[in-house]
C-alpha cells in the first residue's frame, strides 16, 4: 500500500504550525517522511516534540539532521549570549536564524530526491511569520525555481513542489485545521525558550502568537506553561 502512495518530505520542528501540515499532508493521502534539524537551537525541547508528533501522525520515517548553526551565531536562538525578546518588536527580530530555511529546504530537497518524492512540505506562515524574510511566498517560489533547476529530478522533468499549505493562513485558522484533522496539540513545543521539559516562558514572540491562536480559534490553550 505504502509503495502506491505519494511520497512527500515534511519539515517537523515540533511546533503548531509544522505539526499541522504534517497532519494536512496525512490527509491528503502522502506517505509522509519527517524531517528535523538539530541545529544547536537552545529550545531543545521541540527535537523530542517533533519526534513526538512524527510518531503520533503516523510518519513512515522520522530523520534528525544534525547541524552546528550555533557555531556562527547570529540569533537568539543558538546563541545563548543573545536575549530572546519578551516584548513585541518590530523588523526583523533577533530570533531569525541567518539562512535557516534555505539550509533546510537544501536538505530536504536531497532527501525527496533519493526517496522519489516530488513534494516538501513546510509551515511557513506569511500572516503570524514574525517578520523572517525566508517565510515570504515569494522566497518559496524563487527556492522552488532553484530546485527544479539545480536537481536531477528536476532536469528529467520529475517537477519538485515546495508546499505551503499554511501560508495565507493565520495562528487561529491553522489550529482549527489541526483541530479537526485530530490534532493533539499538548505533543508540541513552540517556545523560543522552553525548559528541557518543554514548559512554554509565555511571553516570546511564539508563545504570544500561540496563545493568540488559540483564542481566536476559541480553543482550550494545552500549552503547558512555567509557574
Amino acid at each position: 500500500m505504502m509503495a502506491e502512495q505519494k511520497r512527500a518530505v515534511i519539515l517537523v520542528s515540533g511546533g503548531l504550525d509544522s505539526t499541522t501540515v504534517l497532519a494536512m499532508a496525512q490527509a491528503q493521502g502522502y506517505a509522509c517522511y519527517t524531517l528535523t534539524f538539530d541545529y544547536g537551537q537552545r529550545h531543545r525541547a521541540e527535537l523530542r516534540a517533533a519526534e513526538r508528533v512524527s510518531a503520533a501522525l503516523g510518519d513512515v520515517e522520522h530523520k534528525v539532521v544534525k547541524l552546528n548553526l550555533d557555531s556562527i551565531g547570529g540569533s537568539a536562538l543558538t546563541d545563548t549570549s543573545i536575549a530572546v525578546p519578551e516584548q513585541e518588536t518590530e523588523g526583523i527580530p533577533v530570533t531569525y536564524v541567518p539562512a535557516r530555511n534555505t539550509i533546510f529546504l537544501s536538505i530536504a530537497l536531497g532527501w525527496a530526491e533519493v526517496l522519489g518524492a516530488n513534494d516538501i512540505f513546510i509551515g511557513v506562515n506569511a500572516v503570524d511569520y514574525s517578520g523572517y524574510p525566508d517565510c515570504r511566498p515569494e522566497y518559496i517560489a524563487a527556492f522552488e525555481v532553484m530546485a527544479n533547476l539545480a536537481t536531477r529530478a528536476g532536469v528529467e522533468g520529475q517537477k519538485l513542489t515546495i508546499r505551503t499549505p499554511l501560508m495565507a493562513q493565520g495562528k487561529g485558522d491553522i489550529i482549527s485545521t489541526g483541530l479537526a484533522l485530530g490534532v493533539d496539540y499538548a505533543l508540541t513545543v513552540s517556545c523560543y525558550q522552553a525548559t528541557a521539559t518543554g514548559l512554554a516562558c509565555g511571553v516570546c514572540d511564539s508563545c504570544r502568537l500561540r496563545r493568540q491562536g488559540f483564542f481566536d480559534a476559541r480553543a482550550a490553550d494545552s500549552t503547558r506553561y512555567v509557574e
